[in-house]
């Protein structure tokens, strides 16, 4: 089939070029008729007439001749269709390009170029750029007019993105109206420059998305654009222009740009053995790149894990708590209550990984370095912030702001630093507790040294008496843990843990310095139990700080429970827990670092979602099965996860799955199947059905969630998420294609059409036979494992899931599930206070 419909195209092709004017050019006596094909000199393009999808009208455009999928990339009578095909494009007496019906003299577009001198040597020809330009004289490097000045919704390889100053021109793409009417729609994607330049998509005059100001690698709003890049990119900024032209490295690879109707900006490459356009980048693509969301000195963090992506700047809190709590942030951040700047002891507070807010009303001097940019803000009382204008090279120019600082947000890797201003108080908080510069003062030179020959003594004296205690305050905190824990589970903890907690334990001070004192710019995410951060220890080992919250009722319990259970439990697709620290309030655990953070960043991710196929997709359940079947069955008790979801899911640098987060695991006997309890935890879509609403829970109980995430993974969506007339989440929605054979209608399209269809089938079933109603019904992890290494085992006819008719009462954006469950949370967020009737 395949290759009956590989020869069918190369035949219409050939058809097609029967049918192409063997010239590149268009001369006062050779026209293009609508008919007539043009094909630029390296044949990667074509000129003519056609008409769009679903549309009898005829433009000009020029479209790729080596791509089978007909992809136009400019159009010249975007505004003016022809109605039929008498359509000519020719060079007139004036020696402009204009397009007439052949019986008719109205002119429904034209190049109108002025001052030309003489018309017979004027000729147009359409490169093999893409670039159509129109020639007057023999000097053919230089143009009368060229296409590339007026792009349509493309950005081509070769096109000067921007703004000639001294025409005034701005060379943008603008969005066609429908896939049907390339007319100028709504949309615009531009440059724009006031004291700094920077990049804008609009819809209409409202901005939707700002690419960020150029910080010499690229926009600070695409962290993608790096000098890795796929292009060569040139950036000019001068007297006479500020344009943006990139030129791919490889030519063979055809690329493109372009801002679709429904307001997206994408970057895509042509595969030629799929026959497809593949999107690998686009703009927007979060909350947090919608223009201002989180309003006046707001910073939007996307990665903060279940809670509101909205947080103030340092120094500020919500204008209107109301509305943040209902998630609406909009009327932005104010300074806090009894705070003022511009007085003694203030200071900057720096930002890392960041896209700076909006410089259209900022002031930009390239004369003055980091410090001297630092000085400038210092000495001004209304400037709010500052950060470097051009981080390449070290770093030069000077960018600082002034009144309100809006769209500003957070990114994993990428951005650039800024530096906003807060109050002694503030500084305190963000502080490292630096010392102040002693100026060679008389004292530190002739008095510190004999004062600190007496410190040095007497502080080997007080390692020696701290190291004694540290050994000792290890060994009672052992000891603690051993005496809770044998509290909580009984004779099993006591059987098989006792005392032997084998883990580092970490002094405060290391943890603080290898999270650079907790520094938002370290902060990783934010869970039910507190906060997540990076660290680097003094051996470069890069750990996880899990720092749980000291307001939270159920801390303590979490954290035993987790270092004892991960303490024992080693296996390759369980997460490794380094160590603990144990300070007053202060509970963190230390787990292996984890570079691709949690599964739910990929699967509910349209970009990221590209970079697992389904062979690394059908890997990774394989793995989670394989750390369930341990925990089940393999480890010297029976251990029931409690809360498995996809954020539970952390995948390594190589995308293998680590099952994550045992603060609400159980632990059971060898000879126990199931128990009650009054504690209901885990989170909404995940719960088993027997468990949510009587409290009882078993391995059952994990098959269920196991179910739920096999979906999730196949599918791309959060179950409840998918919202649909007929069925209330993609439990239903699956069952529902089950049920009529049309299950693999279900598979994200991120995954084109490269996967398995038979595998994909078998995993559909299985998660279908995890989700059952019943308990008893659901297989076993045992099970699992055994149906999805032999495809040619006969599965059971599985009975109807759980939730699928029953109309709830919340969303993704939900907090509560009803009156009768106690406090819930949001979807995704663990549960920790629900208790069963």
């Amino acid at each position: 089939m395949y290759q009956a419909k590989s020869i069918l195209q190369s035949l219409l092709m050939i058809l097609f070029f029967r049918f192409s004017i063997s010239t590149d050019s268009i001369t006062l006596t050779q026209p293009v008729k609508d008919g007539d094909v043009l094909v630029s000199g390296g044949e990667s393009f074509a000129l003519g007439f056609f008409s769009p999808r679903n549309s009898s009208n005829r433009y000009v455009g020029i479209w790729y001749n080596k791509v089978s999928e007909q992809t136009v990339v400019w159009v010249a009578n975007r505004d003016h269709p022809i109605t039929n095909s008498t359509g000519i494009l020719s060079l007139d007496e004036t020696g402009n390009l204009v397009l007439r019906e052949s019986t008719q003299p109205f002119v429904f577009w034209s190049t109108n170029v002025s001052g030309v001198e003489n018309n017979n040597d004027v000729s147009a020809q359409l490169l093999d750029s893409g670039n159509l330009v129109l020639f007057q004289g023999q000097n053919r490097e230089v143009y009368s007019w060229q296409s590339f000045d007026h792009p349509s919704n493309t950005i081509l390889p070769g096109l000067k993105f921007g703004i000639d100053k001294k025409t005034g021109m701005n060379r943008m793409a603008t969005s066609w109206e429908s896939s049907g009417n390339p007319g100028i729609g709504e949309y615009s994607f531009k440059i724009e420059t006031s004291e700094s330049t920077q990049l804008f998509l609009y819809k209409g005059t409202t901005a939707v998305w700002r690419g960020g100001s150029w910080t010499g690698h690229g926009w600070s709003g695409v962290p993608e654009m790096t000098q890795n890049y796929l292009f060569n990119v040139t950036y000019t900024d001068n007297n006479d222009e500020v344009a943006l032209v990139y030129l791919i490295r490889n030519s063979s690879i055809f690329s493109r740009l372009v801002l679709n109707e429904s307001g997206k900006v994408e970057r895509s490459t042509w595969h030629d053995a799929d026959r497809r356009w593949i999107v690998f980048w686009s703009a927007p693509k979060d909350e947090c790149d919608g223009y201002n969301h989180c309003g006046p000195f707001g910073l939007c963090d996307p990665y903060k894990s279940g809670t509101f992506e909205c947080d103030c700047l340092p120094g500020y809190e919500p204008r209107s708590p109301q509305d943040w709590y209902l998630r609406d942030a909009s009327g932005g951040c104010k300074r806090k209550v009894g705070t003022e700047v511009c007085k003694e002891g203030e200071g900057f507070v720096e930002l890392a990984r960041v896209k700076v807010p909006d410089t259209s009303t900022a002031r930009v001097n390239m004369s003055l370095g980091l410090e001297a940019c630092k000085g400038l803000c210092l000495r001004n009382c209304t400037c709010m912030g500052y950060a470097v204008a051009d981080i390449s090279g070290g770093g030069r120019g000077c960018v600082t702001w002034y009144g309100e600082m809006i769209d500003t947000r957070t990114y994993s890797d990428g951005g650039q630093s800024f530096f906003i201003r807060v109050d002694a108080e503030e500084l305190a908080k963000y502080s490292t507790n630096k010392p102040k510069s002693s100026h060679q003062n008389p004292f530190v030179i002739i008095g510190l040294p004999v004062i600190a020959a007496g410190l040095i003594i007497s502080m080997l004296i007080c390692c020696y008496i701290r190291k004694k205690k540290a050994n000792q305050s290890k060994r009672e905190i052992r000891l603690g843990f051993s005496d809770s824990l044998k509290s909580m589970e009984g004779s099993f903890m006591e059987k098989d843990f006792g005392e032997n907690v084998d883990l580092h334990v970490f002094d405060l001070s290391t943890i603080v310095a290898a999270t650079d004192n907790f520094s938002f710019s370290n902060k990783l995410g934010e869970g039910g139990f507190g906060s997540v951060y990076k660290g680097k220890l003094l051996n470069g080992q890069e750990i996880a700080v899990k720092r749980l919250s000291q307001g939270s009722g159920q801390g303590m319990h979490e954290f035993t429970n987790e270092v004892t259970l991960i303490a024992k439990l080693q296996h390759r697709n369980l997460v490794r827990l380094l160590g603990y620290c144990f300070h007053k309030e202060e509970k963190m655990l230390i787990y292996e670092y984890l570079p691709n953070k949690g599964l739910d960043s990929f699967i509910f991710d349209q970009e990221k979602g590209c970079l697992l196929d389904w062979k690394k997709r059908f890997l990774i359940i394989r793995g989670i099965v394989r750390g369930l079947l341990y925990l089940h069955q393999d480890s010297r008790l029976r251990i029931i996860h409690r809360d498995l979801k996809a954020s539970n899911v952390l995948l390594d640098a190589d995308l293998n799955p680590k099952i994550s987060d045992f603060g609400m695991a159980k632990i059971f006997g060898s000879d126990q199947d199931q128990a009650i309890t009054r504690r209901v935890v885990g989170t909404y879509g995940y719960m088993s059905p027997e468990y949510a609403m009587e409290g009882l829970f078993s391995v059952k109980s994990d098959v269920y969630s196991f179910g739920i995430l096999v979906l999730e993974i196949i599918s791309g969506r959060k179950n409840n998420s998918y919202y649909l007339e007929n069925s209330v989440n993609l439990v239903g929605h699956v069952w529902d294609l089950w049920k009529q054979d049309k299950a693999l209608t279900v598979v994200d399209s991120s995954l084109g059409d490269a996967y398995d269809a038979r595998e994909i089938l078998l995993c559909i079933h299985v998660g279908i036979l995890c989700v059952q109603e019943s308990a008893t019904d659901r297989p076993t992890m045992t099970d699992v494992a055994f149906m999805l290494s032999n495809r040619e085992t006969q599965l059971p006819t599985p009975n109807q899931p759980a939730y699928i008719f029953r109309q709830l009462n919340y969303g993704t954006d939900s907090t509560t599930a009803s009156a009768s469950c106690g406090d819930g949370s949001v979807y995704d967020r663990s549960i920790t206070t629900v208790y069963a009737r």
